[in-house]
């Protein structure tokens, strides 16, 4: 029996920024009608009141800016609340994209993207943000993309259904490709290897011989010395999370100790 499809609700200024992206590339197959991932998009001004459907004001103290107003942000999560319980979606957190939020990292993704997930209900901030009343009020979690800022939380949520979408059964052509992404418990949360695909020679410049050699417990041990070789020297900081939790064995120790006196390992 399939497992329901989890629903994510966007609230969002800009619905139409979404619509390319469920319809394009292979992760659109998650979003299809019949696909394991649900998406509804809410366009806040649609809960603003008078004939400008105003859903921002100037901040109380001055400052440069316009803060979104509390009033539509809760007229919007009402319905958006409603119309999930009338169609049997469970329960969802409200999440909201923020500076101050924690930092999306493949972890969150793989909860967020595991079976029997309710989904979520984004909020896309916009502006100087939103009303701090109402983030005390409703707002269960709040995450970041990183320490930048960007205008609004749509290109976040673009990245969060991406990221999660490619997670799904069946969506990937290969089922096994996002098990071998770095991050990805499966290469114990390192940094993936080099690829190399034909021609064999470009440039003068050839295809590693390891990758050639059709000995499988020789590339495996390559692409294992590579990822680390990738980790140390871009994250270091992943690999000794990987020691930590007792993820890398004596070859990788010994790789590791011959790269760091740089010796071949």
């Amino acid at each position: 029996m399939l497992a329901p499809p989890m629903r994510f609700d966007i609230v969002t200024l800009f619905p139409e920024l979404f619509a390319p992206f469920l319809e394009s590339g292979v992760t659109r197959r998650a979003f299809e009608p019949d696909g394991p991932v649900q998406v509804r998009l809410w366009n806040l001004r649609d809960f603003a009141e008078g004939n400008y459907r105003r859903v921002d004001d100037r901040p109380f103290g001055g400052g440069p800016g316009m803060v979104l107003m509390p009033e539509p942000l809760a007229r919007g999560l009402a319905a958006v609340r409603a119309d999930r319980a009338a169609a049997g979606a469970p329960p969802a957190p409200v999440v909201l994209f923020s500076p101050v939020g924690e930092r999306i990292a493949h972890p969150l993704i793989e909860q967020v993207a595991a079976t029997g997930q309710p989904g979520a209900i984004l909020l896309c901030g916009r502006y100087e943000g939103l009303d701090q009343r109402f983030i005390d009020a409703e707002v269960d979690q709040q995450w970041s993309l990183g320490d930048f800022v960007l205008s609004g939380g749509e290109i976040a949520a673009l990245a969060v259904l991406d990221a999660m979408a490619r997670l799904q059964p069946g969506v990937l052509n290969d089922a096994s490709s996002h098990q071998e992404d770095s991050f990805s418990p499966a290469l114990d949360g390192l940094l993936d290897c080099p690829h190399y695909t034909r021609p064999e020679v470009w440039e003068g410049r050839g295809v590693p011989a390891e990758l050639l050699s059709g000995h499988h417990a020789r590339i495996e041990r390559w692409r294992r010395e590579q990822s680390l070789l990738a980790t140390a020297r871009h994250r270091p900081e992943l690999i000794a999370a990987a020691r930590a939790a007792g993820k890398l064995n004596k070859a990788d120790e010994h790789f590791l100790m011959h790269m760091a006196a740089g010796k071949p390992g």
